[in-house]
């Protein structure tokens, strides 16, 4: 009959969010509780030779460091194990198991690295620990590749073999499917474990469902207190020993895994938070590694829509193994992939040799309203609202990216009259733009100004030929005031990188000076 057993493994998944600084005081007091609660396992830390020893960190470069930590600790009923990221851990700076702290060693590797892995961990066996071989994104295995690391595996009889969900990319049946390969083809005595993410809010339940199955292999679940672990997080300790007592016939002593939550994880999440994420939804959804996702928005400038679409254009490894280059060459691709003009020239015609008064997103937009009332009550221009449609008489909208568009569709449709200009990287919601231009034309050679709308606007204007530029509402970017008349605006920037962005309009704007004679209805950075 199958034994199902439980490891902890909070001090090194959960130390993604805190670079493992736990302090000593909370690594002894989390190890004592996760001891007397009764789990099987409790996994310390990685094993991590470009790292120095550190007592408040539960990430080491030798075995002897743990030695040194845990040196006080008595009754020791968990088996202790720690991890290495193969090739981060010389053979050399493990120690014997028999005069070491630490009991087994799980060892994690990239598929390309698979035969490699193995072949350490042979060596680390050899040193008398229990070994385990964890299968990191998982997903990425076909069958084939999977076979074909069973029969390594087969060769030096690991203690376990772990499925690793790296991206929650996982629902029942492809776990199962993985399952059933390790169940059928892995040795007899090695234990299969689960390790799962959250990214679909299925780490519990997909662990759950694996432990309820019939096999002559024991099982292994892994779990966090409180879920802690970087990203989406992990399958709750808490929830995974409740079960078990439930219905497996198991004794945790839950209570002390409270005691964890309430002590130390509470406040990990106060600075550090985890858990399930748009961000992450998306990431996972399309397969995909979440840094993908993240670069994408904070752009700042795409839908949810646009970015499902971009991440259609990553392949195979890629898909997983992540690359900012390849990222930014989607993205520019996506932007120039409509080059299509419509209207221009009845718009140009409209604009040619006329005053405009573009009007942007700025906090001066209330500060200032009176001064922009007076000026547009005058008619002495033309009226272009850009990225935004305030409460003024507006002839034009001009919209430079998806996310701005999604954000103020239903404000155009309730202007009837409002003509919409748009760049040809967005798509309309509701029927066709009045007039569609050529983003491959607007789009600056600066990455950080690539699609800006102002930069954008200018350029327009400049092949319109207009006759005077006025600005309201572009008011620059400042670190410690509003920078939005509406916060439903603002989007989320290092102000380091938003300094350099109002450098570069100011540069621009100087530049278009030149050009066309351009003043400041409201107070501006720019000016």
């Amino acid at each position: 009959m199958k034994n199902i057993q439980v490891l902890d493994c909070s001090l090194r998944d959960g130390g993604y969010l805190n670079d493992w600084n736990f302090g000593k005081h909370t690594i002894i007091d989390t190890f004592n509780r996760l001891n007397n609660s009764g789990v099987e396992f409790i996994e310390v830390g990685f094993l991590d030779d470009r790292r120095e020893f550190d007592s408040d960190r539960t990430i080491q470069p030798t075995t002897e460091c743990y030695d040194k930590i845990f040196e006080n600790i008595e009754n020791k009923k968990s088996c202790v194990v720690a991890m290495i990221d193969y090739g981060t851990c010389s053979i050399d700076n493990i120690g014997e198991c028999a005069s070491s702290f630490i009991d087994g060693i799980r060892i994690i590797f990239k598929k390309p690295n698979m035969r490699k892995a193995v072949e350490f961990a042979r060596c680390v066996k050899e040193k008398g620990y229990l070994v385990f071989l964890q299968l990191v994104s998982i997903t990425s295995y076909s069958d084939r590749d999977l076979l074909d690391f069973i029969d390594c595996a087969n060769e030096i009889q690991p203690y376990g073999v772990s499925i690793v969900d790296t991206y929650g990319l996982m629902h029942r049946e492809k776990m199962l499917h993985y399952f059933y390969l390790l169940d059928t083809n892995l040795v007899n005595g090695a234990i299969i474990g689960f390790h799962s993410h959250n990214n679909f809010q299925l780490a519990y339940s997909n662990t759950i469902e694996l432990l309820k199955l019939n096999t002559s292999h024991n099982l292994l679940a892994d779990g966090t207190v409180f879920g802690m672990g970087k990203n989406a997080g992990n399958a709750p300790l808490e929830l995974l020993c409740m079960y078990l007592n439930e219905n497996e016939g198991k004794n945790y002593n839950v209570n002390h895994i409270l005691e964890i939550i309430d002590l130390t994880a509470l406040r990990i999440l106060k600075e550090h938070p985890w858990g399930y994420s748009l961000p992450l939804f998306v990431a996972s959804s399309n397969d995909c590694h979440p840094n993908y996702v993240t670069a994408l928005m904070d752009k700042g400038t795409l839908s949810i829509g646009s970015i499902n679409e971009i991440l259609k254009g990553l392949s195979g490894d890629e898909k997983l193994n992540y690359n900012a280059e390849l990222i930014q060459e989607l993205y520019r691709n996506y932007q120039k992939t409509k080059l299509c003009d419509k209207n221009k020239d009845e718009l140009y015609s409209a604009l040619n040799n006329k005053n405009i008064l573009l009007i942007g997103p700025g906090f001066s937009l209330l500060k200032e309203k009176e001064k922009i009332d007076d000026f547009i009550a005058k008619k002495i221009a033309i009226v272009i609202s850009v990225n935004c449609v305030p409460e003024f008489p507006l002839d034009y909208f001009f919209v430079g990216n998806s996310k701005r568009y999604s954000l103020l569709s239903s404000l155009c449709s309730v202007k009837k009259q409002l003509k919409i200009i748009a760049s040809s990287n967005v798509s309309s919601l509701d029927g066709e733009f009045d007039y569609l231009l050529n983003f491959d034309r607007l789009a600056d050679d600066n990455k950080l100004l690539f699609d800006n709308a102002l930069v954008m606007m200018l350029k327009v204007l400049k092949e319109a030929k207009i006759s005077r530029l006025f600005l309201a509402g572009f008011d620059g970017f400042s670190k410690t005031m509003a920078n939005y008349y509406n916060d439903f605006m603002s989007f989320d920037g290092e102000p380091e990188r938003l300094e350099q962005v109002t450098d570069l309009i100011r540069e621009r704007i100087s530049e278009f000076r030149k050009i066309y004679p351009i003043e400041f209805v409201t107070s501006s950075y720019y000016e």
